[in-house]
């Protein structure tokens, strides 16, 4: 089954199970298999749970022939859940924190209750960075997850474990969250399609938080398993499987020609490097290809202004999972229990939240209102993932000297140091991680799709994004792009290539 198990997408997996070409049981054997192989290099995934999984793959009939439980349409797939703000019950959430690392959920998220009813078997948890507060995943707790594609290079984040866990072959599909590019920033270092749904798509347990930043979905091989994911977990779920007005009906359907809004600006990173610029001059020459008309455009907006605003969001959302912690776990929280990096933006939210918030706030409300605008004369934007290919293990993390200077402003917080330890270190994620932000803020359902490797073999995603609502018009596109330039076979070396 291993070789056959990585030929299909979920939707091809759960055909066999249906079939009863294969078994649940011996899917997730695959999958396991597959894990404890590839997992030793890659260090994806945090959390087992195994012996469940297997109990909720088969039943014994008094023929001893096995059988799935459940019928959803999904019924029988293995599945990953990241470790980060999605309780699942009975499953430590650690969300890559000493503090969290002894929580334990005690009932399911509605969206795991919407995964579970799809028919995904859950059986295991995947790497974050603490808290989702970096654009790489290197948490203390577990140490670096790694990219199958190079294990010197981060699969990204927040997302990261997900996204190393797919490219790997151990599951087709994976739950990821995305709060400023966690779903699409691992998408694009991994060589997987990943789309953030439009603010409200998808049913939510968590208390709303200042600005209401971050959604759930997932990252995957193949686009229409995204589609098909999105259906049943956002209220499609009781319709037929691929039912005319469904997003899987919208991934099989003929892509209008699109007016399509040709961004280079580098957002909120300073400049793009020359992969980045390659990989989406490149997918603007597709996309033209196939017929879109491709207009560039310099969107206008105060990305400096907008980066202050959306690191405030970010800080206060920060203090209520780091000094709030007690309102989760039940326990003070104390510094040793966090990274100085994830304390110290506490701090920061908790300094200036009250203060500076409301008018973050308004900045997120004019910039929504001015890519609403542009969306009433583009179909799509077309603009870069990241602004450049996937960096090394380590090269973002904080030096001895940050690390000091942050001990010391959350002992005595003095603003001025603050704000400037604040600029020096987003300054070194935003330079690249910082083409993602913007779609959080405004909500609008964003994807990073697979179309470019660079010279040394490392893949670096395009990002495309459509007005509020829009998600079937970009799995259109997505679907198309996947037929003109496939990526479903490409594999990194830990993915054995086909035979």
């Amino acid at each position: 089954m291993q070789s056959d198990y990585l030929d299909h997408d979920a939707i091809g997996l759960a055909d066999l199970v249906r079939k009863r070409k294969v078994s649940a049981r011996e899917l997730l054997e695959t999958a396991i298999a597959r894990a404890e192989a590839a997992n030793p290099a890659i260090n994806a995934i945090v959390l087992k749970d195994y012996d469940a999984a297997r109990q909720r793959a088969s039943r014994e009939h008094a023929n001893g022939e096995e059988d799935v439980i459940g019928d959803g349409a999904l019924a029988g797939v293995p599945y990953l859940v990241k470790d980060l703000g999605l309780p699942v019950k009975g499953l430590r959430m650690s969300m890559g924190s000493r503090h969290y690392r002894h929580f334990i959920p005690d009932e399911d998220a509605p969206l795991v209750t919407a995964t579970r009813a799809a028919g995904l078997n859950i059986f295991g948890k995947t790497s974050t960075s603490e808290m989702g507060q970096m654009p790489y995943t290197e948490p203390e707790l577990f140490g670096p997850c790694r990219n199958p594609w190079s294990l010197d290079h981060t699969p990204g984040g927040s997302s990261g474990g997900s996204a190393a866990a797919v490219a790997a072959g151990i599951v087709p599909l994976a739950h990821a969250s995305d709060g400023g590019g966690s779903i699409r920033i691992p998408a694009s270092c991994c060589g997987l399609f990943g789309l953030k749904p439009s603010r409200g798509r998808q049913p939510s347990n968590a208390v709303p938080a200042p600005g209401d930043l971050g959604i759930d979905h997932a990252v995957s091989r193949s686009v229409r398993d995204s589609a098909l994911l999105l259906d049943l977990t956002s209220g499609n779920a009781d319709r037929p499987m691929g039912a005319p007005g469904t997003f899987l009906a919208a991934a099989s359907e003929p892509c209008k020609p699109l007016h399509i809004a040709f961004v280079t600006d580098p957002m909120l990173a300073p400049t793009l490097s020359a992969d980045a610029r390659a990989a989406l001059d490149d997918a603007a020459q597709l996309a033209a290809s196939l017929g879109h008309h491709i207009e560039p455009v310099s969107l206008g907006i105060d990305f400096a202004s907008l980066r202050e605003a959306f690191l405030m969001i970010w800080s206060v959302s920060a203090e209520s999972l780091v000094l709030g912690a007690d309102q989760i776990t039940g326990r003070k929280p104390n510094r040793e229990e966090f990274e100085i990096a994830t304390w110290t933006m506490g701090h920061i939210g908790r300094k200036f939240g009250e203060r500076e918030l409301p008018a973050a706030l308004e900045a997120q409300r004019q910039v929504s209102a001015k890519l609403a605008d542009l969306m009433t004369r583009y179909d799509v934007i077309l603009c870069a993932t990241l602004a450049s290919a996937p960096i090394k293990i380590g090269e973002m993390q904080p030096t001895a000297v940050e690390k000091m200077q942050m001990r010391a402003v959350t002992t005595v917080p003095v603003e001025p140091l603050m704000r400037k330890l604040l600029t020096e270190v987003s300054n070194k994620a935003f330079a690249w991680a910082g083409c993602t932000e913007l779609f959080n803020l405004t909500g609008q359902p964003a994807m990073s799709v697979p179309l470019y490797w660079n010279a040394r073999g490392l893949p670096i995603g395009v990002q495309f994004a459509t007005r509020d609502g829009g998600e079937a018009m970009l799995l259109r596109l997505a679907a198309q792009l996947e037929t003109a330039r496939p990526w479903f076979d490409r594999r990194p070396p830990l993915m054995p290539a086909r035979s």
